[in-house]
């Protein structure tokens, strides 16, 4: 089975390893790292992104162990649009979490205006912090949490531009 997932992943925390591991779990793995433009595009909270290569290296880094612990392959590509690489005809799956089901019916809209099949859709559920709420990369960089989800009270955040 070939499975999508994609993301800014700025920074890789528990949240992003519960998507890789069920990604994984299904086959082999192709992940749409948001290009420098579109990681700009579709921030919620104004704040710095690194770029696309410092990602893109943090990302494979963590990506590795978990492909081979499944004994999978898996590529990282530049997306630069929401629909991105899913609407290829390729793939089987698409892992996405929560709050972006909504995108995952629209790359299924297309590849049925395209004549593809639709993708079926793992939704992973969010993995939450010490306090409860849902880890994200937002809490991360403003200094609220580290990747784990532990409370970083005495830690800063990163300004929202460079």
């Amino acid at each position: 089975m070939n499975v999508a997932l994609g993301g800014t992943f700025d920074p890789v925390h528990d949240g992003h390893r519960a998507l890789f591991e069920r990604a994984f779990s299904l086959g082999d793995v192709t992940v749409g790292l948001t290009d420098d433009d579109l990681a700009s595009e579709t921030r919620h909270v104004e704040r710095y992104v690194r770029s696309f290569d410092d990602r893109k290296a943090d990302l494979r880094a963590e990506l590795e162990p978990i492909a081979g612990e499944y004994d999978r392959r898996f590529e990282i590509r530049p997306l630069s649009e929401p629909t991105g690489i899913a609407v290829e005809p390729r793939f089987d799956a698409l892992v996405v979490s929560p709050e972006t089901v909504e995108g995952a019916e629209r790359i299924n809209d297309r590849r049925e205006e395209r004549g593809l099949e639709p993708l079926a859709i793992e939704v992973v559920d969010h993995v939450p912090a010490d306090d409860g709420k849902r880890i994200s990369s937002t809490r991360i960089v403003t200094g609220e949490i580290d990747r784990h989800g532990n409370l970083t009270p005495e830690r800063t955040g990163r300004e929202a531009t460079r």
